[in-house]
């Protein structure tokens, strides 16, 4: 098979998204890859599709133990042998998955890095491996946003092995990427960038003034009330707001709840069985909208999130570009909304405080500059798109100081439960099938399936699939399989199904 075969034929996609194509051909050579793709780029099929066609095994690093089965159950529902490696097994499920890795049974194996220095490493001994993926590659560089120490001890794999090998990540800027090279010893590797602007994510920003006067244009004196009017302007669909503190998101959670959103708190003093009891409604759609801290957000693979928004500005221009990535993955039109303020800036100060010197200056100037960054008030993704090293023309309808953007403007009042969210510009209306009474129908039916199967309601299909259903009408199985994302198992399993609910209207 080649890769436009895998592409059509497991996982049901009529073409590549950029990058994807030179990443996959590169692997099947035998090179090494950076490939430097936000998110919602279609990163894992870089991995997965080589996976199918290179025999052996694929080791994926991936940085979350709690991300692990997700993966594992999205690879395995379009018809891959996947599997993973990590603490949460028992004996005798971890012996199992080794003897049959050993065996040649298994396309994909994941494991965490701080398992590969211990006994997931062990048990890649008599393994034959076809590929190294290093997801989130970012956190092997002190450099990066997240910094895992594990990441550095992947560096002998490649040599291990004699495989090549994949580093993927959605926020290096080329110092970090040369450092990604580095640290994972890689020879000579095509570096692939692909775009950082994501038409479908439109970004406003706000000014917190905290005056008691009317707010001036770009600006607003009460958060948590223009928070819930964006979140009631959003009703049904899932969201995240992020806050600087613990505090303030069982602060804002506790508001948004008391004013009949279905929102949950999540954060790193929580005790683990809780975040994953969290991070489990709000993938199965029991939650709308999860307030967190940013310890939420790499461990969720939810590509229908609606909107993200900031009740604090964020640490740095990278970890911005990596949280908002977390809205639209489908490629659906997505809000992103960022509240900020000079105050942000210096409880930034304050909790680096205690760091190296050095450290702690390199942090504060990175808060500085995502400040100075976010009040231009120029094209916000060409904005961002330079900070890590990309040369694009303005966006012209994707953020508000482009395309005059007011999305608090717009939302109603909080008395009001429902209204349209943004002031988008024609070309980038939502598809009108996003709102119709057949969209809701079908996630109605996407939902039930999925509770019924304890998965995740976007592993029976995304919400962009669910529009473009609704938005053709496929009347038979020719129709159905040639709508984006309805692959081959996905149609055994799912397509008369929908079929017959579309056919009830």
């Amino acid at each position: 098979m080649t890769p436009d075969e895998v592409l059509k034929q497991v996982f049901g996609y009529p073409s590549f998204r950029p990058g994807q194509r030179e990443i996959i051909e590169a692997v099947l050579a035998g090179r090494d890859c950076v490939g430097v793709m936000p998110t919602g780029a279609g990163k894992s099929l870089t991995y997965q599709i080589p996976a199918r066609l290179l025999g052996g095994a694929t080791l994926v690093v991936s940085p979350l133990i709690s991300l692990m089965k997700d993966q594992v159950d999205a690879a395995v529902s379009v018809g891959l042998r996947a599997t993973f490696l990590n603490s949460s097994l028992t004996p005798d499920e971890r012996r199992a998955r080794i003897a049959g890795l050993r065996r040649g049974e298994w396309e994909l194996v994941y494991a965490a890095p701080e398992g590969l220095e211990a006994s997931a490493g062990a048990a890649l001994s008599g393994a034959r491996l076809a590929l190294i993926a290093v997801d989130e590659a970012h956190c092997i560089s002190q450099w990066g946003h997240d910094f895992r120490p594990a990441y550095r001890n992947l560096k002998g794999l490649k040599q291990r092995f004699g495989v090549p090998v994949l580093a993927l990540t959605a926020t290096a800027t080329p110092h970090v990427t040369n450092d990604i090279v580095e640290q994972l010893a890689m020879s000579e590797p095509l570096r692939v960038r692909g775009s950082f602007f994501r038409p479908n994510l439109h970004l406003s920003a706000y000014l917190k003034t905290g005056a008691k006067t009317a707010p001036r244009p770009g600006t607003v004196n009460d958060t948590k009330t223009s928070i819930l009017r964006l979140v009631r302007a959003r009703a049904d669909e899932s969201g995240i707001v992020y806050c600087l503190s613990r505090r303030s998101v069982e602060s804002m959670a506790e508001f948004l709840s008391g004013r009949g959103v279905k929102a949950l708190a999540y954060h790193a003093g929580m005790d683990a069985a809780e975040r994953e009891r969290v991070q489990d409604a709000f993938k199965r759609d029991d939650a709308n909208v999860i307030v967190a801290t940013v310890a939420f957000g790499m461990g969720i693979d939810k590509p229908d999130v609606r909107f993200v928004i900031h009740r604090d500005m964020p640490r740095s221009v990278e970890a911005y570009i990596q949280e908002v990535g977390r809205a639209g993955r489908d490629g659906a039109p997505s809000d992103c909304v960022l509240f900020y303020s000079w105050a942000d800036v210096m409880s930034y100060e304050r909790l680096v405080s205690d760091l190296e010197p050095t450290q702690a200056e390199w942090h504060r100037a990175r808060a500085r500059e995502m400040f100075r960054t976010i009040d231009l008030r120029t094209c916000r993704h060409q904005t961002m798109a330079r900070q890590m090293g990309e040369d694009m023309a303005v966006c012209g309808s994707s953020c508000d100081a482009c395309a005059g953007l007011d999305p608090v403007g717009a939302a109603p009042p909080v008395a009001t439960k429902r209204a349209s969210f943004g002031m988008r510009a024609p070309s980038e209306e939502p598809p009108a099938s996003a709102g119709s009474p057949l969209f809701s129908k079908l996630k109605a039916l996407r939902k039930k399936l999925a509770d019924a199967r304890h998965v995740p309601a976007y592993m029976v299909f995304t919400d962009a699939t669910l529009m473009e259903m609704a938005s053709r009408l496929p009347t038979n199985e020719e129709e159905m399989r040639a709508v984006s994302g309805v692959g081959p198992r996905k149609w055994v399993e799912y397509g008369e199904i929908f079929l017959a609910g579309l056919r009830e209207g």
